[in-house]
């Protein structure tokens, strides 16, 4: 017999016998949606965004601004939780959120480390440039180990440092989370995957452009320099924009972030996001080998049928701990 339907606000629940926080992505999505056009009236939105603009810390990495060429398609890599390579986030309800340092569902663990807010900006070039307003974005990156949620040995069970969030009508979309590491063949950098809407972030054959933010050189030698990141100083002297497998090619010409802050109050990375839907999106999946982050510092191990990582890392030598081997190289886009 089917429960009788229950309400919140105007909207029918999709699943009347869950509770309000299991009503799954769409319900949790209509609600963000409908939460942000509340604040667009009252002009919150905006009014935050021109007091981050203010900030009077400096800045670092080059402007990415809105004239300048699409963004990259790059590989989602080994990691990325969106169902194309083993677990999927995405279909979790909870998804939706702007600080992403915890873990949601069956856990509730925090990622630690200096504090990071990311904004991107996403300019829709099929559209004259203007704001992309109600794209999803999907966001995700390594911990300060260089470990992956959902991958890493021990993180099976975690999703922290994941999240999704819909484009406002200036086209921004906000996270709060921690600075990354630097594991070993790999410039640090954050994943991220844009969906033309919100009906599509279930399926990760429908993102509009897969790319990867690179952080500027000298923000990360400064984390670096602090407690709990020890492990990167070595990792990023063993790889430059020049060398990366994904930055390489352009030195990450469109994809360096500009970066405000410090150690001590944290960091605000900020990158302008070009997608040309009239171009054929060419990014995403994982590449072929590899395993989970850990293996010698960087992801690493044996590979899966059909070449995708299994997710679990190869035993290390004796008293070698996770991400100390500069020299060991992540597999491509990693």
């Amino acid at each position: 017999m089917n429960p009788p339907p229950r309400w919140f606000g105007h909207r029918q629940l999709p699943r009347p016998e869950e509770d309000l926080e299991d009503q799954g992505l769409s319900f949790d999505v209509g609600t963000l949606i409908e939460r942000r056009k509340v604040l667009a009236g009252m002009g919150v939105g905006t009014l935050a965004f021109a007091l981050a603009a203010c900030s009077p810390t400096g800045t670092q990495g080059s402007p990415s601004p809105s004239t300048a060429a699409e963004i990259p398609d790059e590989t989602a890599g080994p990691y990325p939780g969106d169902g194309s390579n083993g677990p999927d986030v995405l279909e979790q309800s909870g998804i939706v959120r702007s600080d992403i340092r915890s873990s949601f569902g069956t856990s509730t663990t925090t990622a630690e480390g200096i504090p990071m807010t990311l904004e991107l900006k996403i300019v829709d070039m099929a559209n004259n440039n203007q704001p992309f307003e109600g794209v999803a974005v999907y966001v995700w990156h390594c911990d300060r180990s260089g470990e992956y949620s959902m991958y890493s040995s021990g993180l099976e069970n975690e999703n922290y440092l994941r999240g999704v969030q819909v484009a406002d009508a200036e086209g921004l979309v906000r996270y709060t989370s921690i600075f990354p590491a630097c594991y070993a063949g790999r410039w640090p950098h954050i994943h991220f995957e844009v969906y033309p809407d919100t009906g599509s972030i279930t399926d990760h054959t429908t993102a509009i452009a897969t790319s990867q933010v690179a952080l500027p050189q000298e923000t990360c030698t400064a984390v670096y320099a602090t407690t709990g990141y020890e492990q990167s100083v070595k990792n990023l002297q063993g790889v430059s924009l020049d060398s990366d497998n994904v930055f390489g090619d352009d030195s990450g010409a469109t994809q360096l972030a500009t970066v405000t802050g410090d150690t001590s109050a944290g960091y605000t990375v900020r990158l302008t996001v070009n997608v040309n839907t009239n171009t054929e999106a060419t990014g995403g999946g994982a590449p072929g080998g590899g395993g989970a982050p850990g293996g010698a510092g960087a992801p690493g191990g044996g590979g899966a049928p059909g070449g995708m990582p299994t997710g679990r890392p190869p035993a290390l030598p004796d008293g070698q701990q996770p991400g100390t081997d500069p020299t060991a190289s992540a597999p491509a886009g990693s």
